[in-house]
């Protein structure tokens, strides 16, 4: 019996460290390739990292809140015992496994392995396979046309999750959220169902039981799935099922997500009222001392770098989307987009990516020393991978959609989807966020109406979108309630002068007020 011992690999381009979260085995665990052993949190993500080898846990060589480098040894994994019989192998990656069955791991399995896990293909490969495409929010908001809940109050010790009562069989997963009801004009609509959150998780088929509702079913849109008990469960504590981040097979709200998200918001309501300590300590005891790290530290890091490198310009405009939200209420009725989530920020990005095809130099980047002469080069980017900012417990991400210019809206709308899933999820990779060309962050999610952001390193300009309020407005002469919304772009000034970036907020701007453009 040998004991293989399993590398900390770089899962990303150029990281040369991680930490170890949490491992998912304990020595005597058996485990096959590509089942995951471990979580670890890199400079830009936390990822589950799967096992390259087939046998048994013999040791586990770092502990769960080190960080190690890249290359470092983090566990030992040993062949079965003579005669016992292979694990089966997880059906996640058919070709390693048929490998792996067929004979020991060599060092040509091992390299198909980091190719198809890390996006690495070996340095004799013969193919051009690149890595996994990035699926790529800037925040979670409130959600257009969400139906509004009275919160419901607590009896008396109720802060914990119930356990679900017995059930003989289990229960079909339901539709919990009501049907939206149809939306007055837009000039009546109630400012509530305007802002631009991160979309939430679709399910990922349909649910069992529903197939008999036929007609009733195909009307229902943004739905949210739950059983029964979860959905009671919920009720009692007065949780909104479309708040939780969903983690079931088919994309229902399980007890498992209320028992996290309770868990997480009891404990901001404990935070809160201990918050400010015993104030008879002294002052240099009541200081909490937060290392950085991960992705707060490569955050940092990096906005520093872009703030003082790329000398910063932000112009402002007040658009009136009203027709952007007609539009976006009749993508929401429309079948082509049933089980969608549809929301202002798709209308948007799409304004972005044409815009941009008119003022290629804001998708560029700025290369110093680029001969390596001294001479610095503008490369304009033929291609747009739309980053969209996203803000996470581990700090601020940006995952970027890879050639969103080729998808149609529908395309863009599930990308949108994937993206805002995976990010509250924290499972957004690597390679999802790397080569950016342009991002856009929604600050609107949080009802905020503008901001300056910093330029995303390596891209030259940031869309700003800000939440959209019904507002006095002058339209042929005439004061009426419209559907306002204030865009901020910030340019890198080597890059994009003051009338490039004027035309290309303007052009963005003419989409949202007018999203019959785009068919031009």
């Amino acid at each position: 019996m040998t004991v293989k011992k399993f590398n900390l690999p770089d899962v990303g381009e150029g990281l040369t460290e991680a930490e170890i979260v949490s491992w998912k085995v304990k020595p005597g665990d058996t485990v096959a390739i590509n089942d995951v052993i471990c979580e670890i949190e890199t400079a830009k993500s936390l990822v589950e990292l799967p096992s390259p080898y087939a046998g048994t846990v013999a040791e586990l060589l770092v502990a769960e809140g080190i960080t190690v480098e890249v290359g470092t040894a983090i566990i030992g994994i040993s062949d079965n015992a003579p005669g016992e019989p292979e694990p089966t192998p997880a059906p996640a990656a058919p070709s390693a496994v048929a490998s792996s069955l067929a004979q020991p791991a060599a060092p040509a399995a091992e390299q198909a392995f980091e190719a198809s896990m890390y996006g690495k293909l070996p340095d004799d490969a013969g193919t051009s396979d690149g890595g996994p495409a990035g699926g790529p929010l800037v925040g979670s908001g409130p959600k257009a046309d969400a139906v509004k809940r009275r919160p419901r109050k607590r009896p008396e010790g109720a802060n914990s999750v119930p356990a679900a009562a017995p059930s003989s069989a289990p229960a079909a997963a339901v539709v919990v959220e009501p049907t939206a009801p149809a939306l007055p004009p837009v000039a009546a609509q109630q400012p509530a169902a305007t802002s631009q959150g991160a979309a939430s998780q679709a399910p990922a088929g349909q649910a069992p039981g529903l197939t008999g509702l036929g007609a009733t079913v195909s009307g229902i849109v943004n739905r949210v799935l739950a059983k029964p008990p979860v959905r009671k469960i919920a009720r009692e504590l007065g949780i909104d099922l479309a708040d939780v981040v969903p983690t079931g097979a088919r994309g229902e709200v399980t007890r498992e997500d209320l028992v996290s998200y309770q868990s997480q918001r009891d404990a901001e309501v404990d935070q809160a009222d201990k918050f400010w300590g015993a104030s008879k300590k002294p002052q240099d005891q009541r200081v909490e001392r937060i290392p950085v790290k991960g992705v707060r530290k490569a955050t940092a890091k990096a906005m520093v770098e872009s703030a003082f490198t790329a000398p910063h310009v932000s112009i402002f405009v007040d658009v009136d989307a009203s027709r952007t939200m007609e539009f976006v209420k009749r993508l929401k009725a429309s079948r082509d987009f049933e089980g969608i989530k549809v929301s202002p920020l798709l209308i948007l990005s799409k304004a972005v990516i044409w815009a941009a095809a008119r003022n290629p130099s804001v998708n560029a980047t700025w290369v110093e020393n680029a001969d390596g002469n001294g001479n610095a080069e503008i490369h304009v980017k033929h291609y747009m991978n739309l980053g969209i900012a996203a803000a996470t417990p581990r700090g601020l991400m940006v995952p970027n959609i890879k050639d969103a210019q080729d998808l149609s809206l529908k395309e863009l709308a599930l990308a949108l989807n994937e993206l805002a899933s995976t990010a509250r999820a924290g499972k957004t990779q690597p390679a999802q966020m790397q080569d950016g060309s342009l991002t856009i962050t929604n600050v609107g999610a949080l009802g905020i109406d503008t901001g300056t952001p910093i330029i995303n390193p390596g891209e030259v300009a940031i869309v700003a979108f800000g939440t959209i309020k019904q507002k006095p407005w002058v339209l042929d002469g005439e004061v009426i309630p419209r559907w306002i919304t204030t865009l901020g772009g910030s340019f890198d000034h080597r890059v994009v002068d003051g009338d490039l970036s004027a035309r290309f907020m303007a052009d963005v701007a003419a989409i949202l007020e007018e999203p019959a453009l785009l068919l031009d």
